[in-house]
This record gives structure tokens, sequence and C-alpha cells, in this order.
């Protein structure tokens, strides 16, 4: 079935990296935009990063440019989410999330449906 699998969460110091990924199994990623949202202790949940179907376009919370990238390898099913200079504000759990086909990751990129169900995510936490 239509199923995401996050990974690659963890225990960081302030500063730190992480390289989350977002598996894809029972469809083919390759139609899909990902959204990567993340929902910090006592927060609603948000949107940090997408990138379209082809990876030709990418959007990023404000609180996260210059510090994550996220990047899609259709071939493997996967996408990532690099995440270097942590801080402790960025302590959540992270989730991805499949939108509908043809969605762009334009200016509206941190709303709109998303594609089956929420998965368990991967917690990140950073903190020394």
């Amino acid at each position: 079935q239509f199923q995401l699998v996050e990974s690659g969460g963890g225990l960081v110091q302030p500063g730190g990296s992480l390289r989350l990924s977002c598996a894809a199994s029972g469809f083919t990623l390759d139609y899909y935009a990902i959204t990567w949202f993340r929902q910090g202790p006592g927060k609603e949940r948000e949107g940090v990063s997408c990138i379209s179907h082809s990876g030709g376009m990418t959007n990023y919370a404000d609180s996260v440019k210059g510090r994550f990238t996220i990047s899609r390898d259709n071939a493997k099913k996967t996408v990532y989410l690099q995440m270097n200079s942590l801080k402790p504000e960025d302590t959540a759990v992270y989730y991805c999330a499949a939108r509908p086909p043809r969605y762009q990751c334009g200016a509206a990129w941190t709303t709109g449906p998303i594609i089956g169900s929420w998965g368990q995510g991967t917690q990140v936490t950073v903190s020394s």
C-alpha cells in the first residue's frame, strides 16, 4: 500500500548535522511532490521543506533556509533532508508526506492535501 517511512533522526548537539530519509513503498515516487513537516513539543505541525516530483522546484521555511537541503533520488524511491547547523529549536518529530500529482512546491507549499495518512515520524533532538 501507499507508504512513506521516515528515518535518520537522533540526538545531536547544537551545530551538528543529521540526514533524514523518507522511503516510499507501494507506489511510484516519481509522480509526487514530497513535503517535510515537523512538530515540536507543544507546537503545531509546520512545513519545513518541499520538493517537486522532478526535484526541479524546492521551497523552505524561513527558519531553516540556508541550513537545510531537500533532495530526492527517485531511483532509490527516497527523499532526503540534510540538516546542518542544527539548533535546539529544531527539536521535533519530523514527518514526510506526499502531495497529489502535479502539485507544485510554490508559494502555498505548506498548504494543501497530503496523500495517505501520517507515518510515525522520526525524532530529532538537538541538545547539549
